[in-house]
This record gives structure tokens, sequence and C-alpha cells, in this order.
């Protein structure tokens, strides 16, 4: 598969519930003929209390965020660098759910785009773990300061690239894999091919 004009993206959030937190950070690349011709990162003002067990994942305190970029202004960027390109993230589900809930809240509606999702690929073809540090160690691909938006989506990036050279993931496009034990997840985007996934141990 060709890939072209896709725009990986990552955000970090308050929470796991895209009905109910807020993102925090964004960071998003565009890329035409495996070239990343533009970018976006940026924190996003957050009102509320931010939990421990958040800043102690992602590094981003509560002070950090007083400074940030509006939530409006944020997305607004970020939908215009997105365009009519091909959504990539690690974990899609995660930063779909948030986009479409986002969007829904400032817009009254969600986006239309195809997507991929490396993590499904990953279950797909290799064994647990398939965490996006675990999965760039595997492929060889720095990653540091992982949970940053910004060093996830390069990572993300890099990936796509390697499982693509391995094998073409044009299967993959609006694929997205839920793991069984949990169920169908609440919501997932329209056009979505959704996948019951039993993980693959060594």
């Amino acid at each position: 598969m060709k890939l072209d004009n896709i725009t990986v993206l990552d955000f970090e959030t308050s929470g796991l519930d895209p009905s109910r937190d807020r993102v925090i950070e964004v960071a998003a690349i565009r890329c035409f003929g495996g070239e990343i011709v533009s970018q976006f990162q940026t924190l996003i003002r957050f009102d509320g209390a931010l939990a421990p067990k958040i800043t102690e994942i992602t590094g981003i305190t509560g002070a950090d965020l007083v400074n940030g970029m509006d939530e409006e202004t944020a997305f607004r960027i970020l939908n215009r660098l997105i365009g009519d390109s091909t959504i990539v993230a690690h974990n899609a589900m995660f930063d779909l759910g948030f986009l479409h809930h986002t969007l829904l809240r400032l817009a009254n509606r969600s986006f239309p785009n195809d997507f991929l999702d490396t993590l499904t690929i990953a279950r797909e073809r290799h064994t647990y773990p398939h965490n996006l540090k675990e999965m760039s160690q595997r492929y060889g691909i720095a990653l540091e300061g992982a949970h940053r938006s910004l060093n996830d989506v390069i990572a993300c990036w890099k990936l796509l690239e390697k499982m693509n050279e391995e094998q073409s993931v044009s299967n993959y496009i609006n694929v997205l894999g839920y793991m069984k034990k949990f169920g169908m997840p609440k919501w997932h985007p329209q056009k979505a091919n959704m996948v019951p996934v039993e993980i693959k141990y060594a």
C-alpha cells in the first residue's frame, strides 16, 4: 500500500471516558509520499483537577495546562490538518472516540475519514505485549518519552511504515479490533469493521 495522505495523531487525556473526559494534549503529523510535511502539537487548557495517575503516566501537571491552547482553537487547527486524510493511531479506538466526542460537543458533527489502527495490526501479527513501546522495540524504532503525544505519533508513523513494508496494511483500513472478553465498545465509527480479538501469547 502506498502510504500517502496520512495523518497520525495521538491524544493525552484527563481520563479514559471520551464522553466525559477531555483531551489535554494533542499531536498530529501529516504525511505525503513517505515524508512528514507538517505537524501540530499543543497542550490544551484544562480547568478541572488532573488526577495524579495522569501526571504519573504523562508527566503533564495541572500547572502545565493553565496556559494551554483553548480546546476549540486546538481542534479547529487539528481538523484542518487532518483534512481528507486517512487517520492513523496506535489503539485508534481510544483516539477516535475522543475525536468523535470532542467534535460532537464543539461542532455537532463527527469525522468522515478512513482510519488505520497499528494496534489492531500488531495484535494480528505478533504475540503479546502490543503497546507502542514494545512494538517500537520489536521493529528497531527509537521511542523516547512515551506517553507524550509528539513522540508517540512519530513512533506510530515509523511503525506503520515498517508494518507496511513487511506486508501491505491496505486490508486493515477501517478495521478495529476489540477485546472479546470486554465485548463491543459503547461507541465506534459507523464505517468501522469491528473484529473480536483473541490475544496471542508467546
